[in-house]
């Protein structure tokens, strides 16, 4: 059987939310995205599209899904997401969150990373992680 691996360029995560607004709002003014696409929906933005370098998130409304499958309506409702974000300074990356309730505090990892966790507005787990920089939290 031939793969198909080397002909994916990218993978997005498309996270599904009720209000896409506030999550684009998190991404933009506390890590400096930008959206690159969006589109209004009958009650609010439908759709998000946010950058920054060559991360990309994708935010989508459950509105906007009123006219797929009921399957794939379903399965959108069915949980949450999960993210994990690396980047090279942990503690600005906490700065930015600041007055955010955290999941998970600021912790060192087993496998040597830096880390804290929170839920962003959409309620999807967001992991923020600094590897190489475990030690002792002073």
């Amino acid at each position: 059987m031939a793969s198909f691996s080397a002909n994916v360029l990218k993978s997005t995560p498309v996270l599904f939310v009720d209000q896409v607004e506030p999550c684009a709002a998190f991404w933009r003014e506390r890590f400096g995205f930008r959206a690159t696409i969006e589109v209004p929906g009958k009650s609010g933005a439908a759709y998000v599209q946010l950058e920054a370098g060559a991360v990309e998130l994708m935010y989508q409304s459950f509105e906007s899904l009123e006219a797929e499958s009921a399957e794939l309506r379903a399965a959108a409702r069915a949980g949450k997401s999960f993210l994990y974000v690396e980047v090279p300074d942990v503690r600005a990356a906490l700065a930015a969150c600041a007055g955010l309730p955290l999941v998970k505090a600021m912790n060192d990892t087993f496998y040597g990373a830096r880390e804290f966790t929170l839920r962003d507005p959409g309620g999807h787990v967001v992991t923020f992680a600094q590897q190489g920089a475990a030690a002792p939290l002073s």
